[in-house]
């Protein structure tokens, strides 16, 4: 059986391995997923796509000779944790951040730029093929490919497969640093609102609780009854207390599909993202039928991705999030400038239209996109019943 690597440069087997390869990546950037797994997942690809024994994606820190992850796929998670702290960017890893090039061997330790040092658990290492990952005209990152399985090195075929999934791997790198930074920026501020909010309640709460209880130790002795009323404020500004703190902390509790069901998850997500973007999101739950758990975490996904669309690219003053029966089971409408959904370049700019789309798809529904330029958008979910 012929391998991508023995298939001419560009050829239909090869396009078709990466584009699969691709798939997969982007797949994992659209439900959300950490940096880490994406790359593990690109790493992964790589590795199948060019018969490689071990594949690594190196994604350096911005300054200094360290790598900021180093994600490997052909070893076991013991052999990892023998080989000890990431690898530095020196030798031959540091010269796939350097230089755009791709550059490809039958032996690494031949070449003059290998460090012949290797921890003692490290497997020996032969066949090397290194693919810069350059995005806007920075290298970001580097795939290192090595020990290619039934021959002595990589071929022609199998850097120009790597080249073309790189090309596309900085998309999905860059997008999942986008969700990890919206996540983190998400968090920060509400961590932000809840210490507003405890302070601004809890303090008046805790007062007022203080002022009672000091009222009815000093009535105690002289008017017994006037005494005991305040010891039923005191129990009312305690039991209010307990409410409001009992609200502080399920709102730092992460929203979960499987523990609070679709609409209390949609609420919390949504409204979440909202004020990370200083947007109110409205999020109006009917009657929701029994889904099935695939079912309702795509539907969750539809949301934040139409949702995030809205804040980010739409300019959007308001952003509205309807979910009830089918047919229409999602509806999110924003205030915005609105787009032409039809046109060829918004859609290969918005990879996020297409995942949409495609989730739509698996659950035998649609997505309908309904917008024009100055008048808001709308994205409708439709299933059948």
């Amino acid at each position: 059986m012929s391998t991508v690597g023995e298939q001419a440069p560009g050829g239909v087997e090869a396009t078709g391995a990466v584009l699969s390869a691709l798939s997969a990546a982007l797949r994992a950037v659209t439900l959300g997923s950490s940096l880490d797994r994406v790359l593990h997942q690109l790493a992964a690809s790589a590795r199948e796509l060019v018969g490689a024994s071990y594949a690594a994606i190196g994604i350096p820190e911005p300054e200094g000779d360290e790598f900021a992850r180093f994600v490997t796929v052909g070893m076991s998670d013991d052999l990892v944790a023998q080989l000890g702290p990431l690898p530095r960017t020196h030798g031959l890893l540091d010269a796939m951040l350097a230089d755009p090039s791709p550059y490809r061997t039958d032996d690494i330790t031949a070449d003059p730029r290998f460090r012949g040092w290797w921890p003692s658990a490290h497997p020996r290492m032969r066949s090397f093929l290194g693919v810069p990952i350059v995005s806007s005209g920075d290298i970001i990152g580097a795939f290192y490919l090595t020990d290619k399985r039934g021959a002595t090195g990589f071929g022609p075929g199998d850097e120009s497969a790597v080249v073309l999934l790189a090309s596309h791997a900085a998309i999905a790198i860059d997008q999942a640093r986008l969700f990890e930074d919206s996540r983190d920026l998400a968090l920060a501020q509400e961590r932000g609102r809840l210490a507003r909010e405890l302070h601004d309640a809890m303090s008046q709460s805790l007062f007022s609780l203080q002022l009672a209880a000091d009222t009815a130790a000093r009535e105690l002795d002289r008017d017994p009854a006037a005494a005991a009323t305040s010891l039923a404020t005191v129990r009312d500004v305690a039991a209010r207390l307990s409410t409001e703190l009992r609200r502080a902390v399920d709102g730092l509790r992460p929203a979960d599909l499987a523990r609070d069901g679709l609409a209390a998850t949609l609420r919390a997500q949504l409204s979440l993202a909202g004020r990370a973007h200083d947007v109110p999101v409205d999020v109006e739950v009917g009657d929701l039928p029994e889904l099935d758990p695939d079912v309702e975490h795509q539907v969750l996904r539809i949301a934040q991705e139409a949702v995030s669309n809205a804040l980010r690219h739409a300019g959007a003053s308001r952003v509205t999030v309807e979910a009830g029966p089918a047919p229409v089971v999602l509806r999110v409408r924003d205030d915005g400038r609105g787009f032409d959904p039809e046109a060829r370049a918004v859609r290969s700019r918005r990879l996020g239209l297409t995942s949409m789309h495609e989730r739509a798809a698996s659950l035998g529904g649609a997505l309908v996109v309904t917008s024009a330029p100055g008048q808001g958008t709308t994205v409708e979910l439709r299933l059948p019943a």
